[in-house]
């Protein structure tokens, strides 16, 4: 299927390699999704506890992902894939050796923590290969792929495999066979890959640590890109916030911990096929307008239904999923920020990429935050009200982050070709 389409939209074969062994490797970190903190919770950590670890390991994640673009530009693509993957097996074998048995916080965090800076920098160093590897004009359909591939690896094929293997090797070995998917995944995407693509993302005259800071300050010396990086943080900031609410909710509107289970898993089915088809159309019907309507105002409206279903159609199981689902398909409609971002810098991919990355990463902290602050004074109800008015802000700041004409030009020309094709 992948391969068909690279082929149909332009793309160079030696990405399939790439995108096939991101997929794997991201089965492997997104393997523990959904069970782990109760897991925890059930060794005699307190849910406050199991909280401060995710927290921890998703600053580290986010401290990762904002680097990774600048650092992908200094070392090249390639380089800081492989040193995602090395930090990735170190964490993981610390964290299983020493954090795990000890059951103690203070030597769990660090070593979690340490596993947690390694994906991001395999992955989204891809994303800023990707980012140079493909046409500018087909670089929405690019980015599209990547982002099928990195929620089709983490967020349904890693808990799928765990579903299966839990009762069979059980927690501590189903963790350790992570391991397997992470060393593959990076065989597929480095060592088979001969491309010396990724190789040339570095521009050898910024080849210096100093280069680091364009990641922060280009934020502020193209304020569309400090916008960007806000609605990227707003996209999924929702998503997560939900599991640390939804379920109880959902129990109380009668439904099972199963249904719950059910319609988690159908919201990132719905998104990893939208994140294909939403990068793909949104060539023709321009980016912007893509992340403006679909994505900013379609998630306001969905996570709405998200809710509401329930209130007046009660433990409805059907329409709960189709909400579900329709919410994950306007998540995805947020993927053409990755092809808006380095179009915004040019001379810049890589700084500008950091920013998105950042933004995807804070995401995991605005979520549980906003949940945390006010589920006590506002409820459910208000937590909801306050993640549909973050999307509609979103859409207002998207107003602002108009593209350079000649990239405008691009996609609109793209959308021209493929009407007369069709």
């Amino acid at each position: 299927m992948l391969h068909g389409l690279i082929h149909r939209i332009g793309l160079s074969p030696k990405l399939l390699l790439g995108y096939a062994g991101v997929l794997v490797f991201m089965m492997g970190e997104g393997l523990e999704q959904g069970w782990l903190s109760p897991y925890l919770i059930g060794k005699g950590l307190s849910i406050q506890e199991s909280a401060l670890l995710f927290s921890v390991y998703g600053f580290a994640a986010a401290i990762a992902a904002w680097f990774s673009g600048v650092l992908a530009e200094i070392f090249t693509a390639r380089r800081v894939m492989l040193a995602g993957l090395l930090l990735f097996l170190f964490g993981s074998v610390c964290f299983l050796t020493f954090g795990l048995p000890s059951n103690n916080l203070a030597i769990m965090v660090p070593t979690y923590a340490l596993r947690g800076l390694g994906y991001p920098l395999f992955a989204y160093g891809f994303l800023v290969w990707v980012a140079y590897e493909a046409p500018p004009e087909r670089l929405g359909s690019a980015v599209g792929i990547f982002w099928f591939v990195y929620s089709g690896g983490l967020s349904v094929l890693g808990v799928l495999y765990s579903s299966i293997m839990l009762p069979y090797l059980g927690e501590i070995h189903t963790l350790w066979s992570a391991l397997i998917f992470v060393v593959l995944g990076a065989v597929i995407a480095l060592m088979l890959n001969r491309d010396d693509g990724a190789a040339q993302s570095g521009n050898r005259e910024k080849a210096s640590l100093g280069y680091v800071l364009k990641g922060i300050t280009i934020a502020f010396e193209n304020p569309k890109i400090g916008l960007g990086g806000i609605v990227r943080t707003i996209n999924t900031s929702a998503a997560y916030g939900f599991v640390v609410f939804m379920p109880m909710y959902m129990m109380d509107m009668g439904f099972t911990r199963t249904h719950w289970l059910q319609m988690y898993a159908a919201l990132w089915t719905v998104n990893i096929i939208f994140n294909l088809i939403f990068g793909v159309i949104s060539d023709g019907l321009g980016w912007r307008n893509v992340v403006m309507w679909f994505g900013c105002v379609g998630c306001a409206l969905t996570t709405l239904m998200f809710y509401y279903v329930p209130q007046f159609f009660g433990a409805n199981y059907l329409l709960t999923v189709c909400a579900a689902g329709l919410f994950g398909a306007c998540l995805a409609a947020f993927v053409p920020l990755s092809a808006i971002m380095p179009s915004l810098a040019p001379d810049n991919k890589g700084a500008a990429m950091s920013i998105l990355n950042l933004g995807a990463g804070l995401s995991t902290f605005v979520g549980p935050a906003v949940v945390g602050l006010f589920i006590g004074s506002l409820g459910t109800v208000g937590v909801i009200w306050i993640f549909t008015g973050l999307y509609l802000f979103s859409g207002v700041l998207m107003k602002f982050v108009t593209l350079p004409k000649e990239s405008a030009t691009a996609s609109e020309e793209r959308g021209a070709s493929l009407a007369k094709i069709s």
